[in-house]
């Protein structure tokens, strides 16, 4: 999925002498037989948001039985992913034997380390009914001397990340420490990631973190007198005591952390190191990637320049 979003500057004037928003990104949306997908990281002008280097709104899509997500194997490197759903369920396989079943409010985090594939797909009680899914995927850059760490999967069910609720506004603290409370989720740089539903009217002052961006699922909200509509992307620099308002019943998501360094990226392979990147698609086209345990009859095919 090659689209590519559209990134804004903001002038100082729009921002009150230029605090806290530095750019709006508009992703834009792939269709995929039915099934939409929203990329807003990364874009030709903002690569990462403290660790994360890449951010994917998938759905909200509605499947007729027999349809539905089925990604074949595929590699990755030197990362950790994040799958997150607001509905629906979605089977992930690994080439270290895990078998999960992802649902509403679990959390998955892949750490691919020096090289792991994995396939997404549904289970047959899932995927010969009517249903729907909605969710994030993300990529988090490991630092460099944990880039090539042994491939681990760690799933998080709801009910071990924490929830609260701040004058009305319910949040949930998916990575890292948050309003008091933390997250079990295993991270290996600073790291925030959360999530909040806030009503018409109703307002939220954000987390800090070194770099940040905040991503509108749905609804519409406003920081200061900036509006900010549904499925974009607001960048934010360090300024304390942001406060994001619903204008009408919305859902946010709020990412960022410590900046980790540039990052090589080609198709599913991303790398501190270009020489690790070539590596690693050879080793993918001669086929010397570990197989995935009841799922290694197909695969995704490196896009060779052509084909």
């Amino acid at each position: 999925m090659s689209n590519q979003s559209q990134v804004v500057e903001m002038p100082c004037e729009l921002v009150s002498g230029c605090g806290a928003i530095v750019q709006l990104i508009h992703p834009k949306e792939k269709d995929l037989g039915g099934f939409s997908v929203r990329r807003t990281l990364p874009n030709q002008q903002v690569k990462s948001i403290g660790p994360f280097i890449f951010f994917d709104h998938m759905g909200p899509a509605s499947f007729s039985p027999g349809q539905g997500i089925d990604v074949r194997p595929h590699p990755h490197i030197n990362i950790a992913t994040v799958t997150y759903l607001f509905d629906g369920e979605i089977l992930h396989r690994d080439s270290i034997g895990s078998e999960q079943r992802i649902r509403p409010g679990d959390l998955n985090l892949m750490v691919t380390g020096s090289g792991m594939v994995h396939s997404e797909r549904e289970s047959a009680d899932v995927k010969n009914r009517p249903h729907s899914v909605h969710g994030l995927q993300l990529w988090l850059a490991l630092p460099e001397k944990d880039e090539e760490t042994a491939p681990s999967f760690h799933h998080y069910s709801a009910n071990t990340l924490p929830q609260l609720e701040i004058n009305g506004v319910a949040i949930r603290v998916m990575i890292g420490s948050a309003y008091g409370v933390t997250s079990p989720v295993k991270t290996f740089s600073p790291t925030l990631y959360i999530e909040a539903q806030i009503k018409a009217g109703q307002s939220l002052e954000l987390s800090n973190a070194a770099q940040r961006g905040l991503y509108v699922v749905s609804g519409d909200v406003k920081l200061k007198d900036t509006p900010v509509t549904q499925h974009t992307m607001v960048v934010l620099d360090s300024a304390e005591n942001v406060v994001v308002k619903a204008t009408q019943d919305s859902q946010i998501a709020l990412i960022g952390g410590e900046h980790l360094g540039e990052r090589y990226v080609d198709w599913n392979f991303v790398s501190s190191k270009k020489e690790r990147i070539e590596l690693a698609k050879q080793q993918w086209i001669d086929k010397k990637f570990p197989n995935i345990p009841n799922d290694s009859t197909e695969f995704i095919p490196y896009p060779l320049l052509g084909s």
